[in-house]
């Protein structure tokens, strides 16, 4: 372990499944921040944390923190980043990595000016069983791997004012649930040539629906659909000509799958054992990266977490959504 200190800033319900985590790896969580003051006292008492702060101001400015994980809404993740990067701390910010892709520039610029560590916290590219799924990928054992597809589908909520239908904070299935199978089908097949999705809006204007295809560089194609309004099978295929990996429900979770040949013959078997959610394996990987004296994610580099947000852009485009003060 590096003895690097987190700091939490803001303290809803993803920050706590993440701290969560932290503590169940032994990593230090050094302080936390939120506008409101109870809230931040709640918090540290909650999880033992020291410093408790009342401003994200507060937080950043704190000697006992090196790496700041931001658990704000969409919109403010870019802003809260920033404060973090001027402040010379580390960041892990929640996914979507911004609102848009100019944002996600924005935050790239200062990262690098200041030499620092800004990483997407998209949980999924570092659990154990995808690493295992890219090792077989990578393998060549699949053969050429033809289709990537994957559901991420919800029944969350139709309240006008919840979070995810509100345009406001950032709300839209594709940004909360959809950008799970597009880093996906990212991370397998590289980044898409061709990008086109379909979509249903609510009454609010945000996306309930998106389905996406894409088809990538070596030809391949891959398809998603995601909604916050109906429950399905949650799983993920890459399919190769020689063979085909299945993920189980719920694939963007510690779960398992099987490689299977043409036949159905299983080939391999993966089972996950871990404890916690799972989160803790994108905070490890901070930690390794800083000990080695990098400051950009292998699994994740920031170049690729930016190019994604321009294709979220392109896609909410296609299906017409647009946020409240977003450029023309």
């Amino acid at each position: 372990m590096t003895g690097l200190r987190w700091g939490i800033l803001a303290t809803g319900g993803i920050a706590h499944a993440f701290t969560s985590d932290l503590r169940t790896a032994g990593l230090t969580v050094s302080a936390v921040g939120s506008r409101r003051p109870e809230a931040s006292r709640e918090f540290a008492a909650q999880f033992e944390i020291p410093h408790a702060h009342g401003s994200y101001e507060e937080l950043v400015a704190d000697p006992d923190v090196d790496i700041v994980y931001v658990a704000t809404p969409h919109p403010m993740h870019a802003d809260n980043a920033v404060l973090a990067l001027e402040a010379g701390k580390h960041v892990l910010v929640e996914k979507p990595f911004t609102l848009t892709g100019a944002e996600a520039e924005r935050v790239r610029e200062v990262a690098r000016a200041r030499g620092l560590l800004a990483m997407e916290a998209m949980w999924t590219r570092y659990l154990p069983h995808m690493v295992r799924i890219r090792e077989i990928v990578r393998s060549g054992s699949l053969g050429e791997v033809r289709a990537v597809f994957a559901d991420h589908t919800q029944r969350i909520s139709s309240d006008p004012g919840h979070r995810l239908n509100a345009l406001a904070l950032g709300g839209g299935s594709l940004l909360d649930l959809g950008i799970y199978p597009v880093s996906f089908a990212w991370d397998i097949l590289g980044a898409p040539v061709t990008v086109t999705a379909r979509g249903r809006l609510g009454e609010t204007g945000a996306d309930n629906e998106v389905a996406t295809i894409f088809t990538h560089a070596d030809g391949a194609i891959s398809t998603s659909v995601s909604t916050s309004r109906a429950v399905g099978p949650n799983t993920a295929h890459i399919l190769g000509t020689d063979a085909r990996i299945d993920i189980d429900r719920v694939w963007y979770t510690p779960t398992s799958f099987r490689v299977a040949a043409p036949d159905g013959t299983v080939l391999e078997e993966y089972r996950s054992d871990i404890q916690g959610r799972g989160m803790q394996y994108q905070a490890l990987a901070a930690e390794r990266l800083l000990a080695e004296g990098k400051t950009d994610s292998d699994l994740l580099p920031l170049d690729q977490t930016v190019a994604i947000m321009h294709v979220l852009d392109e896609l909410r485009a296609q299906i017409g959504v647009r946020y409240p003060g977003e450029a023309s």
